[in-house]
């Protein structure tokens, strides 16, 4: 089973200091970066500068953002010296959600797979970490996950050469942009399940029963699909026979 594709558009908002998200979200579909992708994934030996920045550069930093930015998603610096902006995260899930829904007035939690290369575009402030922006792409989308089973990645582009490197719970995403710049060649953040062996046990009871019911419902499909080539190959074989021995 996969999520309906025809999902509503706009943004998401991420409110500081508040346990919940008010979203307008917007969604589009991109494809992946082309050229050679390498993964680093100790976040420690990625050599980045991390200066804290007087107001007066900060304000500086936002200006020329906001002169580059093509899309009229801007940054805007509050006088508490918090800005607030946009970021885009592409969704890269592999495996399947459980995603809550209401059916005759109850809770039901489903499995479903959500479309690769999805892009939502967040408003958040600089206060806000990446555990906090996984926490608010799961709540658009109504995911009932433990976020903790999912990490936030940055990408970005060297030398023709594409990186991708996890993100620390505790990072600030708007300041990534800000540094470098609205250009999402030289920086995009891509939302991924954790890196390494699947954790069974951090799964409940509901959700494995719905993995086996989407692999079984999988095994299903493939089978019919290969029984109807093998079908419509012997069809042509049967044909070619008859050909040839009514000619003889």
């Amino acid at each position: 089973m996969t999520w309906n594709s025809a999902m509503s558009s706009g943004y998401s908002s991420l409110e500081e200091d508040s346990e919940e998200y008010f979203f307008t979200a917007r969604t589009s579909f991109s494809r992946k970066p082309s050229g050679k992708v390498t993964v680093r994934k100790d976040v420690e030996k990625e050599r980045e500068l991390r200066t804290e920045f007087s107001r007066e550069e900060i304000g500086q930093r936002i200006d020329q953002y906001n002169m580059l930015t093509k899309d009229h998603l801007k940054m805007t610096l509050n006088p508490t010296g918090v800005y607030t902006g946009f970021i885009k995260v592409q969704m890269d899930l592999r495996r399947p959600v459980t995603v809550r829904g209401g059916a005759g007035g109850g809770l039901v939690e489903e499995a479903f797979y959500l479309p690769r290369g999805v892009t939502n575009t967040l408003h958040i402030s600089s206060n806000n970490t990446v555990k906090q922006v996984i926490v608010a792409l799961l709540n658009k989308f109504t995911v009932a996950d433990n976020p903790a089973k999912y990490a936030l990645y940055k990408r970005y582009r060297r030398e023709e050469q594409v990186y991708v490197c996890k993100l620390a719970d505790v990072e600030q995403p708007l300041f990534l942009r800000l540094v470098a710049g609205p250009d999402g060649d030289t920086l995009s953040f891509v939302l991924r399940e954790q890196h390494g062996e699947v954790m069974w046990d951090a799964f409940s009871i509901p959700e494995l029963c719905n993995f086996l019911r989407i692999l079984d419902k999988e095994e299903a499909e493939q089978r019919d699909a290969v029984d109807r080539r093998y079908k419509a190959y012997r069809l042509k074989l049967q044909e070619a026979l008859s050909e040839v021995t009514g000619a003889s």
